[in-house]
């Protein structure tokens, strides 16, 4: 299973809609957006489409633990993640999964071609690796009943 096959799932049952902000976007605004559309991070986008970086609740969490609540008057660009980790649709759910316990993070941009495709949550890559073994399992009990 890879990372192209947990896409196609998401753009199934969500659509395929990145979410991103601006870096001028003040951090009650990203907070809204979090919430609006019920997501733990969302993309911030440079010059060209690049990803500038991303925004996570623990961005979020660091700010108001530094700064109290001023820290929602920021702008995103301050406050978010600027050495972002990206995977391709290539790459397989198991080394995706040991990214992302080895860097702590819990969304993966995916690119493909230079180009942002998706985000994939641990979520997604724990949904994604249930439902193949619980596929597995379906396929072993029915070898069994047969055999």
């Amino acid at each position: 299973m890879n990372v192209k096959a947990i896409l196609a799932a998401k753009k199934r049952n969500l659509g395929g809609d990145i979410i991103c902000i601006e870096p001028t976007a003040d951090l009650a605004a990203a907070t809204k957006l979090l919430s609006k559309h019920r997501i733990g991070a969302v993309l911030i986008r440079g010059a060209g489409g690049r990803i500038a970086g991303i925004l996570s609740e623990r961005d979020i969490v660091r700010a108001l633990s530094e700064h109290g609540a001023d820290a929602l008057a920021q702008p995103v660009g301050q406050v978010m993640t600027r050495d972002v980790t990206t995977c391709g649709e290539d790459d397989s759910v198991a080394s995706i999964m040991e990214r992302m316990t080895a860097g702590k993070f819990r969304h993966l941009p995916v690119v493909a071609e230079g180009e942002l495709v998706g985000l994939i949550s641990i979520g997604d890559v724990v949904k994604q690796r249930v439902e193949e073994i619980e596929s597995e399992s379906e396929a072993m009990r029915d070898y069994i009943r047969t055999a």
